[in-house]
């Protein structure tokens, strides 16, 4: 596929034009028909900030870097622009198995699970084929589906992509479109030699487009989206404001020991119908888990040692109702998108304040209001001043009622 490319160098689309982005209505995008026949069916008339921003460049072939928190709408901006490309130009000829058009890979299997779900109902009416490869679930299941017909797009965890690649399962040489989600995630999580060595299998930067999204632009991220995207543009979104205005935010004073009978006075409240508890890291998360199963409270628990099967299934249990109370570390909670959540509380609060802004994030989603409450104690307390910082605002500290 040959790229138009923009032709200045790294143009940033400055934040004030939010409002006016905010009024652009998809069907203006002159999309290919089933993929606005997906957006329709969804009910979504008018792009996000991000959507409005971004897709006017890369449904034109350009690659680009995007600042956005999850919520903001990338996913469906990323894919909107896949499915419109593969459909606008579709391969002549002969197609062979385990040659994907298009790859997205993401940090975390719930973020990958999402992803995919995504891409279903978006693109229902496409035709087009959509594969998840996660560690942690059947190698074999997964071979099934990428060998059963020629796949399209591939939504994978990069350790599992390596698999396949290393095993012959799958050949990137003629890949179309990249995506990579959370660049500053896999960062963290210790990823980008593995992404390195599957962007090196793909096309060079000049014969694919790139897509880069990240919810910091650290100047690590900055590098290395300079080596991997072609004369990029970049877009910033803002979404602190957003994200935290329809969540009332309380920070309680209490002592590490009192945490506990804390915690259980609030989940009597009959107002928490939903709740997610967010600690620092999988033992303290294991340990409350426990904690709250002995007092009797039905709970599940999501963390990098829980095995995928059981994560799907306590995600699914926690949609429906089944399960109120969710307890979970930072990396599994990136991929909950659950609405009608009504109280997140921070057991611990988060060493990175951006992970307050996702935490509290989900909550208050759709234009629903929700309830973030954070304890605050002789161990922890220290951490505030900074997430005040990225907030713009002083957050009140009282003791609990």
């Amino acid at each position: 596929m040959q790229k138009e490319v923009a032709t200045t160098a790294d143009p940033v689309i400055p934040a004030e034009t939010h409002h006016t982005a905010a009024q652009v209505k998809f069907d203006t995008l002159n999309l290919d028909v089933t993929v606005q026949k997906g957006i329709d069916a969804l009910g979504f008339e008018f792009c996000s900030p991000i959507q409005a921003q971004i897709l006017p460049h890369t449904l034109g072939g350009n690659d680009a870097i995007g600042k956005a928190q999850t919520g903001t709408g990338k996913t469906a901006a990323f894919l909107i622009t896949i499915f419109n490309d593969l459909l606008s130009h579709p391969i002549e000829g002969e197609r062979f198995l385990g040659e994907p058009r298009a790859v997205i890979i993401a940090p975390t299997r719930e973020l990958v699970m999402q992803i995919a779900e995504d891409a279903e109902e978006l693109g229902r009416f496409t035709g087009l084929q959509t594969v998840t490869l996660i560690g942690g679930a059947d190698y074999q299941k997964q071979l099934n589906k990428v060998n059963r017909t020629p796949v399209d797009l591939i939504v994978a965890t990069p350790g599992r992509l390596i698999d396949f690649m290393e095993r012959r399962d799958l050949a990137l040489d003629r890949v179309e479109i990249l995506v990579l989600d959370e660049a500053d995630r896999m960062l963290d999580m210790g990823f980008i030699p593995q992404v390195k060595r599957i962007v090196r299998t793909t096309p060079r930067r000049e014969d694919r487009q790139t897509l880069l999204f990240s919810a910091t632009f650290t100047q690590d991220v900055m590098n290395l989206a300079q080596q991997w995207t072609f004369e990029p543009v970049t877009v910033e979104i803002e979404p602190e404001r957003v994200a935290t205005a329809s969540v009332d935010q309380k920070v309680y004073l209490v002592a590490s020991s009192d945490r506990f009978s804390v915690l259980m006075d609030l989940l009597q409240d009959p107002e928490a119908e939903s709740v997610i508890i967010f600690a620092n890291r999988r033992d303290q998360v294991r340990r409350l888990h426990e904690k709250l199963c002995k007092a009797g409270v039905h709970c599940g628990m999501l963390s990098g040692e829980v095995t995928q099967a059981k994560r799907t299934r306590t995600l699914e249990q926690f949609k429906s109702g089944q399960c109120k109370v969710l307890v979970a570390t930072d990396v599994a909670g990136r991929g909950i998108h659950v609405e009608g959540i009504s109280h997140v509380v921070n057991y611990n609060l988060p060493e990175d304040p951006e992970d307050y802004v996702h935490r509290i994030g989900r909550t208050g989603r759709a234009g629903a209001t929700g309830i973030s409450i954070s304890f605050a104690s002789e161990d922890d307390a220290f951490l505030l001043p900074d997430i005040e910082a990225l907030l713009g605002h002083s957050l009140a500290c009282t003791s609990p009622p």
